[in-house]
């Protein structure tokens, strides 16, 4: 133990209400020790990771960082019965106490806690599912005579609720059961196959044609140049085969930066190559295409598909102008989390932590073309030290690494760290629409918008959506006002409506009293009714109120789909042992469906309107 985890401990012990011994070699207070330690480790981990900017996610390093956090959160469940999200709380202690030596910690600490306690929050979420769930399964084990659990159940337990075997087995031991380690196993190798077979790629050797394969990118200043191959390969991914090739030099832009790479093709007296992909990898540009070339000694011209990367040039300098706008109308808290430029559309990730109102977006919104109408030509600077580049206020992006020397772009007063591709002036750019604002994470805000040519399709395809409602409307001079009278108008017939289904669920209901039947001291009525779900329920516990021992199935229909609700009397509910959930599941079997709820009503749905009778007919026989 070291002092650097003890302050964290300490505000365990307090959440806990346990206390932390350190010298434990066995019993209740070694696993105590255990799970202080682990969860102290463990968030000083997530988050300096979060406060670094890498978030959790499902795949790649975010995933790992998912794992570590649900670890801790286990930890805190089972060894320290913690029932409640807790582990952001311990952010707070960390920053405190690391403030000094990390400083992003303390700068960060409101968007650390806000991660934490929301992936908390969903994994406590996914814990009790889970728990509902292993607790149904030792039921049937044990109804079925059994006393294990089969390694597939495990394993699906794992897997989809993040229940560690131990955890499962424990609560299996409390029903007296055991479980299936071995088929666990089993199942754990099939889905490591599995996901090796998804992302093997067999890769041969390079096949070198030149001594000297050191690659220049000239893609800023032109879109097509003669080319020689320097060398090349054959690689396999889930079945299919593509060759990667490297040039003496390229206007090939690689993915990076969050804008996707170039495509385009390579020509030369023996044909055509197309260049479906462009990527980087470590030093060298690969460009992905499907087939080698005829003749690999020739020289070829290069050729960029410039529509594309103009459109993802567009798109990429509107997501400077839209980081820029983002923390002027929202606030310097603002940073990019993520983004990505293609050449349909830009997406940027960026830290706050409430939804944009209407009013920001649009503000975001004429700031950004504004920008765009004043034409602000591009000021680019190459080779520039990355301490010079900072004196200049540039901003760095998320999740890149720069080295000693970087490029500089600015628009005016946009300048950031980039080496993507960027228009000459803001002009080009055309129109900036936002077309979304969600959320992607907690603190974490998501915003896709349009540029250019797909903002020009998105208004046209506006003009002509309000043209066809003027046409519905008989154009009237006011079309917002025609609208408002319809929907007043849609909303009284509702009212109206609401009131005859009332109105008719009574005579429905006295029409039921009609029906009862007496069936060995049960009052029994089942029958297909003409009422929606809401009128169903209430006059099912009206008549549940009204008449003792009752037992009423009600089976009604709509759109083709099939409903069946129980209502029981809680006398028998208690001496007959009669339970509306079971029974309306068992009855859901007629319909193609499924349901449940509690002993005293439950109800189904089904796909199968014609077995509605079947169900009413088979509800007799539980008396």
């Amino acid at each position: 133990d070291t002092d650097v985890f003890m302050p964290v401990i300490r505000r365990i012990e307090q959440l806990s209400g346990k206390k932390y011994d350190g010298g434990a070699s066995e019993g209740q207070q070694e696993k105590t020790d255990i799970a202080m330690r682990v969860i102290a480790d463990h968030i000083r981990a997530i988050s300096f990771s979060i406060a670094d900017g890498q978030l959790p996610s499902n795949n790649g390093a975010g995933y790992v960082i998912r794992r570590i956090l649900r670890r801790a959160i286990r930890y805190g469940y089972q060894s320290l019965e913690l029932r409640e999200p807790f582990f952001h709380s311990l952010v707070a202690v960390l920053a405190n106490q690391m403030g000094d030596f990390f400083p992003e910690i303390r700068s960060q600490r409101e968007l650390v806690e806000k991660v934490i306690r929301e992936e908390e929050i969903a994994f406590y979420r996914t814990l009790e599912n889970g728990i509902r769930r292993i607790e149904s399964v030792c039921e049937q084990v044990k109804n079925s005579a059994q006393k294990m659990i089969d390694g597939t159940t495990v394993f699906e337990l794992y897997d989809t609720f993040g229940f560690p075997v131990d955890l499962t087995s424990l609560i299996a031991r409390g029903h007296g059961l055991s479980i299936d380690a071995k088929g666990f196993e089993v199942e754990l190798n099939k889905q490591k196959d599995r996901s090796r077979a998804a992302t093997n790629v067999e890769t041969d050797d390079w096949m070198k044609l030149r001594e000297d394969d050191t690659e220049e990118f000239i893609g800023y200043d032109q879109t097509e140049a003669e080319v020689v191959l320097v060398k090349y390969r054959k690689v396999k991914a889930k079945g299919k085969e593509m060759f990667q090739l490297v040039f003496d030099k390229t206007p090939f832009y690689p993915e990076g930066g969050g804008q996707v790479g170039d495509t385009g093709y390579i020509e030369s007296a023996q044909g055509k190559v197309a260049i479906t992909d462009t990527r980087k990898e470590n030093n060298l540009i690969v460009h992905f295409a499907d087939q080698l070339p005829a003749d690999t000694s020739v020289k070829f011209n290069a050729v960029v598909e410039k529509s594309k990367r103009r459109d993802s040039a567009r798109n990429h300098s509107a997501t400077h102008l839209l980081h820029e706008a983002l923390r002027s109308v929202l606030g310097t808290h603002v940073e990019q989390k993520g983004s990505l430029v293609n050449p349909d559309y830009l997406r940027f990730d960026f830290s706050h932590f409430s939804k944009m109102t209407e009013e920001e977006i649009r503000r975001v919104e004429q700031m950004v073309n504004e920008k765009i109408r004043e034409n602000i030509s591009l000021d680019e600077r190459r080779d520039t030290p990355i301490d010079d580049a900072k004196n200049m206020g540039a901003m760095a992006l998320f999740g890149e690494k720069y080295g000693d020397k970087v490029r500089v772009i600015k628009f005016g007063t946009s300048v950031e760290l980039c080496g993507g591709t960027h228009v000459r002036s803001t002009g080009e750019i055309g129109f900036f629409k936002i077309v979304s604002e969600s959320a992607v994470a907690a603190g974490i805000r998501r915003v896709e918008a349009i540029t250019g040519v797909k903002a020009d399709e998105y208004f046209r395809s506006q003009e002509v959506l309000i043209e066809q409602v003027a046409e519905l409307l008989k154009r009237p001079k006011d079309i917002t006002k025609a609208i408002q009278d319809l929907l007043s108008q849609n909303a009284e017939l509702n009212k109206q409506l609401e009131v005859f289904a009332r109105e008719k669920a009574v005579l429905v209901k006295d029409e039921l009293l009609k029906d009862i039947k007496e069936i060995n001291g049960v009052r029994f009525i089942a029958k297909k009714v003409d009422l929606d779900a809401a009128n169903i329920k209430d006059i099912s516990f009206q008549l549940k109120s009204q008449i003792e021992n009752l037992f009423l199935v009600l089976g009604s229909e709509s759109g083709g789909k099939a409903s069946i609700s129980v209502a029981i009397s809680d006398a028998l509910i208690n001496d007959r042992k009669l339970n509306a959930g079971t029974i309306v599941r068992e009855l859901a079997k007629a319909i193609n469906g499924g349901g449940g709820g509690q002993a005293f009503f439950a109800t189904a749905g089904g796909t199968n309107a014609q077995g509605i009778a079947e169900a009413l007919k088979k509800a007799e026989s539980y008396l």
